[in-house]
């Protein structure tokens, strides 16, 4: 292994803030129960809800903020107790979206990775059930009737993808009334905010300590109550050193992402220049997540070979990458088993500068040039 290492998987997760690593220790002191009525209990809970309140407002955010362990938690909370009969999300989610939303409506996504909102009944005829039909309107709305009661469905689409980088345009969807649920684990404390009924964010993402998320919700009546801490809406004690570490991050984040675009477009060009392919090219996408095929090299045996040059890099999501399983994401975009497999995920963070993209190209140029010998 290089001793000098270079970290290119901050889409999994990135290093914690200077801001965020001093906020942790100084809530350690902050030792006691948020929900104890004596005076040590409610000295916690008065920093506990400053930096509820700290958070919201770094982020833009008008409505509740339900702290919980991660986007993970967040999205099983938001849409495992949404009111909602009806759910709709697309092919192309976190793991954590798919596995709760098991009996969802799914829209399909076109090559770029974009999903395509059904707009007549006759594109949603494969969509709906026999008791659910997506009504034809003028405005070709997204209005759903169940028998005689009529029940706007929840729409649950990622801002950013994990693996991609592809940005959904959330605020040009014609909701027409649907709640949206947006899984900004990858945006949040990047860019801004979709105009969305609930948001999940993990603070990992955004130099924050890992362990620690929220589920931001407009209207707490979107959701089922359990009982329990967080006004009833996630039971256990709060992770109050990791509360105000997040707020922290929050508050330090700096504009890097026009840097980032920069860094970024060097990575597609080079790539490009040697015969590698750009997973969404002509798609808005993030400038801090890419994903690339070098063909005739799987991603298994690249990640080995970038792991010995002391490069770390990812094939899809952390959550799933130690499977190696093929992506389902570049599944649903049409990529074939044999391409989707030689794809690799490069992901930048706020440290990323110009030596670290020469050295990238440099061994992903030599491996290139292997596989094609």
């Amino acid at each position: 292994m290089a001793a000098d290492r270079l970290y290119l998987d901050h889409a999994a997760t990135t290093p914690m803030l200077p801001a965020a690593q001093a906020a942790m220790v100084e809530g350690m002191r902050h030792w006691a129960n948020p929900s104890s009525p004596h005076g040590d209990g409610r000295a916690a809970r008065a920093v506990l809800e400053q930096a509820r309140a700290r958070i919201a407002m770094a982020l833009g955010w008008d409505g509740h903020v339900i702290f919980t362990s991660g986007a993970s938690e967040a999205i099983a909370i938001g849409l495992g107790r949404a009111k909602a009969q009806r759910i709709l999300t697309s092919p192309v989610e976190h793991d954590a979206v798919l596995r709760v939303t098991k009996d969802a409506v799914r829209l399909p996504v076109d090559s770029q990775g974009i999903v395509s909102m059904p707009r007549y009944p006759s594109e949603s005829r494969d969509l709906t059930s026999s008791s659910s039909v997506l009504t034809e309107k003028r405005d070709a709305s997204l209005r759903w009737h169940d028998g005689e009661k009529e029940t706007p469905p929840l729409l649950a689409i990622q801002h950013v993808n994990n693996e991609t980088g592809v940005i959904q345009p959330l605020d040009a969807i014609d909701r027409d009334g649907a709640m949206l649920f947006a899984d900004c684990a990858q945006s949040a404390g990047k860019l801004p905010l979709p105009d969305a009924d609930m948001i999940a964010i993990s603070a990992h993402k955004f130099g924050g300590p890992p362990g620690i998320g929220a589920l931001l919700i407009r209207d707490l009546a979107l959701i089922e109550p359990t009982g329990g801490q967080e006004q009833g809406y996630r039971a256990g004690t709060e992770n109050v050193p990791a509360i105000l570490a997040m707020a922290a991050a929050l508050e330090a984040q700096e504009d890097w992402l026009p840097r980032a675009a920069g860094l970024r477009a060097t990575i597609d060009a080079g790539i490009e220049a040697e015969g590698g392919e750009i997973v969404a090219r002509d798609a808005p996408r993030s400038p801090v997540i890419a994903s690339y095929r070098m063909p005739g090299l799987s991603a298994r045996a690249q990640l080995i070979q970038f792991d010995i040059a002391g490069i770390s890099v990812s094939a899809g999501s952390a959550c799933s990458s130690g499977s190696l399983k093929t992506s389902h994401v570049l599944h649903a975009m049409g990529w074939d088993e044999a391409a989707a497999g030689e794809v690799v995920r490069v992901s930048l963070g706020p440290q990323t500068n110009e030596a670290d993209v020469a050295r990238f190209l440099a061994t992903w140029t030599a491996m290139a040039a292997r596989a094609r010998r």
